[in-house]
């Protein structure tokens, strides 16, 4: 089969390629502490194993493409509880982060264009760059300010008549890093 070009530009997950790492470790009797993904290692709790048990249905049918309404108008209600203001008819829930991001990427940008990303930041950013044929424009956080935003005069140099959104990780992946009330306000203008 005949892979496209694009298939072979999109860079490897950079997390993943330390999996063969960590299994020959293992082979070899050592620990590892497993912090390269975000894989759960905590117990699945039995409520929902004997949800899953006790579903009453013999046909599992698609769900709804924006997600369940009733989770939807869930979420909503969580939103307005702490002051904002949200439509459910405007959430879509996706099975995952990367998912999302994507789906934003691709919604907000056309070809060419750019999102201004901080760095550090996830490193998959750069293959859904390449997937959505978009540019990243890093504006650098420094360990000595916790990375925490830089000034808005750095922020706002990098925007351009291509700059289609700011994209915003709190906390951030991989630094920790929570941003600030103020930082937030600073983006939103």
């Amino acid at each position: 089969m005949r892979l496209s070009s694009r298939a072979y530009e999109v860079p490897p997950s950079p997390i993943r390629k330390l999996v063969p790492f960590a299994e020959e470790a293992k082979r070899r009797g050592l620990y590892v502490y497993h912090i390269n993904i975000g894989q759960p290692d905590i117990e699945t709790p039995q409520s929902f194993w004997n949800a899953v048990h006790s579903y009453p249905a013999k046909v599992l049918e698609y769900g709804n493409s924006k997600g369940l309404p009733e989770y939807r108008k869930y979420l909503a209600k969580y939103y307005q509880d702490n002051g904002i203001d949200v439509d459910p008819e405007h959430l879509i829930v996706t099975t995952g982060g990367s998912e999302a991001i994507m789906f934003a990427m691709l919604a907000v940008t056309d070809p060419g264009d750019n999102i201004i990303v901080f760095e550090p930041f996830y490193t998959n950013y750069n293959g859904y760059a390449v997937m959505t044929d978009i540019q990243l424009k890093p504006v650098t956080t420094k360990p000595e300010t916790g990375y925490h935003l830089p000034p808005e005069e750095e922020i706002e140099a990098k925007i351009d008549e291509r700059t289609r959104a700011i994209l915003v990780c709190s906390p951030n992946n991989p630094t920790g890093t929570v941003l600030t009330e103020e930082e937030l306000k600073t983006i939103a203008r």
